[in-house]
């Protein structure tokens, strides 16, 4: 698997309006894209920090991921995002080694990514996710 570089980190949030402020207004950085995919049941914000993204993670319904995340664990880091090339064989590649997939096959994720999850299990605690660019 040839990972390029850290394509995002994935944050909870418990209100996506009262988060964006805290990112623009303390930290100054500027959102640049708003996004629901409905799939996932959550609602995304993105702010661009050098080469790497942030993304908020509000959830839209208390049943989603997100939503089930916070409940147990609370707001906080979620996951971290490693653009690859070659998705579909960077999964196969990493079964092959024993991690354990969320994803058997690439799914589509916000700003027009294909996208994956391992397992924590199997990541050593940290939810992991692989993009890929489509376009690219």
């Amino acid at each position: 698997m040839k990972a390029t570089h850290i394509e995002h980190l994935g944050i909870a949030v418990a209100n996506l309006e009262e988060s964006i402020k805290y990112y623009e207004e303390v930290l100054g950085f500027k959102c640049y894209s708003i996004e629901e995919v409905k799939d996932q049941k959550v609602k995304t914000a993105f702010f661009k920090v050098g080469q790497t993204k942030i993304e908020l993670l509000e959830s839209t319904s208390p049943d989603g991921p997100i939503g089930k995340f916070i409940e147990k664990k609370g707001q906080g880091i979620h996951h971290i995002a490693f653009a690859v090339e070659g998705l579909q064989g960077a999964l196969n590649e990493v079964k092959e080694k024993g991690v354990r997939l969320i994803d058997e096959a690439p799914r589509p994720g916000a700003e027009g990514l294909n996208i994956a999850f391992l397992h924590p299990k199997s990541t050593h605690g940290v939810l992991t996710e692989l993009c890929e660019d489509p376009n690219n």
